[in-house]
């Protein structure tokens, strides 16, 4: 700040001037231009300002004017502007100003030429200077996550450990990131040895490590290791509720993820999109409509406007449970439909007219619908216009739905026909799935039923 300068007069003596000094700035105040810079970046205008910086005669040597820069260039994945931020920094760099060792400079570089899928450049920031002056966590982390957005886990994996043979001490951001990418690449071994990390690390794991580990555990069908996690948790959130949820599901224990869901509703916890497209398809599968019907009320309410995926999962389970004028008057009120959202209800004329063709998912989804109505005849010549109306040749899943419509209405002696149909069809393809052994348990069930 400028000093105050008081002048005192008076008629008699001369003029004193008294310097009252005026509290001084710690920190010393930044050029216009880099004040300049920095507010076009945040306005998103960065071709002006990187016009500025290569017409300018001044240099730039203070790593934040590139950093303001970097991030506007990453919330845009601007790759263009990116590299010729990237050039001007090599300059400084030539020029004896080693910008590009700055942990938060080589952190924005790392993220934008990996966002934008440059990871052979992103890698060559990354390891530039990285045997003579190392680098902190933020930057071995950057090139993680880089390799993780790309798909590419085992890289990042091989990122972190590499950072723990540099003798890095890791915290809750490297946890989290290795924790996530070993969930994708579905390696257990990797997982347990990162927990055990955590265990030992001195810093407490904050939510998103436990999240991600109760994820891991939930991935991997550990059922014991899943509510061990949960039950220590010192904070929940619904991300641990979902992975729980998720966990239970993944191992066909239905029952016990409808109850976990029941729970987080009674402790107030909310759900999410997450939470709504597991929970409809347990519904789905257990004909749960008590369950499933307390869910179209709260979906509506938040204001904004649940997703195509929730509302297929929603008419999913309306249909399976033979309910089709919920399901109609759903998918009537829908803005915007995809094939899997057909798929859900009976609307074949209207589907073929729209321009989409039924696949073979479309007639499972359509004969169990029928099957839980009752609709016999429906179902039977729904069967039979896969192959002649739509060329769908039927695999061992549709016969199953057909003995369910054929068995239900005691029809016996067709549902041995379908049988023998369905094993010369199993002895042609051997690739099946295994869920398809369910039509003999099918067969004889339905029998002993219509037979007493």
């Amino acid at each position: 700040m400028i000093p105050a300068i008081s002048i005192l007069s008076s008629t008699a003596r001369p003029i004193e001037a008294t310097v009252i000094s005026g509290p001084r700035s710690s920190k010393p105040q930044k050029p216009l231009l880099h004040q300049t810079l920095k507010s076009l970046s945040k306005s998103g205008k960065l071709a002006e300002a990187i016009r500025r910086i290569e017409s300018s005669s001044s240099k730039f040597t203070d790593p934040e004017t590139y950093t303001f820069l970097l991030h506007a260039c990453i919330s845009h994945k601007s790759l263009d502007y990116g590299q010729r931020i990237y050039l001007q920094v090599l300059s400084e760099c030539r020029e004896g100003h080693n910008l590009i060792q700055n942990p938060t400079l080589k952190s924005k570089l790392i993220t934008l030429f990996s966002i934008c899928g440059r990871l052979e450049v992103a890698r060559h920031i990354f390891e530039d200077g990285l045997e003579n002056h190392g680098a902190p966590e933020s930057v071995w982390v950057a090139m993680a996550i880089g390799y993780s957005k790309n798909e590419r886990f085992r890289e990042a994996l091989l990122v972190y450990i590499d950072m723990l043979w540099h003798n890095m001490q890791p915290g809750n951001f490297s946890f989290s990131v290795a924790l996530k990418a070993r969930v994708n690449w579905k390696d257990s071994r990797l997982g347990r040895g990162v927990h055990g990390q955590v265990i030992k690390s001195s810093e407490e794991p904050d939510p998103v490590v436990n999240n991600a580990l109760l994820s891991l555990y939930a991935q991997c069908g550990c059922s014991g290791e899943v509510l061990k996690m949960f039950d220590e948790m010192p904070q929940r959130n619904v991300v641990s509720w979902n992975s729980l949820i998720g966990g239970f599901a993944k191992q066909d224990q239905l029952f016990e993820a409808l109850d976990v869901f029941r729970k987080m509703q009674s402790e107030g916890t909310g759900f999410n999109w997450v939470t709504i497209t597991t929970i409809l398809p347990i519904c789905a599968r257990l004909t749960t409509l008590h369950s499933g019907k307390e869910l179209p009320a709260q979906i509506v309410k938040p204001a904004k406007r649940p997703d195509v995926l929730v509302l297929n999962a929603l008419i999913d389970m309306y249909v399976k449970c033979g309910m089709f004028d919920y399901g109609r008057r759903l998918f009537n009120g829908m803005s915007s439909k995809d094939l899997a959202t057909w798929n859900a209800l009976e609307l074949f004329d209207e589907m073929v007219s729209s321009g989409l063709r039924p696949d073979e998912v479309t007639f499972i989804a359509l004969l169990s619908g029928y099957s839980r109505a009752g609709l016999t005849e429906d179902g039977m010549k729904l069967f039979d216009k896969m192959g002649v109306d739509f060329g769908v040749s039927p695999f061992l899943q549709h016969y199953a739905c057909l003995v369910d419509i054929l068995g239900s209405a005691g029809r016996i002696e067709e549902v041995m026909d379908v049988y023998h149909r369905s094993v010369y069809i199993q002895q042609v393809n051997q690739t099946l799935p295994k869920s398809t052994c369910s039509i003999p348990n099918k067969l004889g069930m339905k029998s002993r039923i219509h037979c007493k």
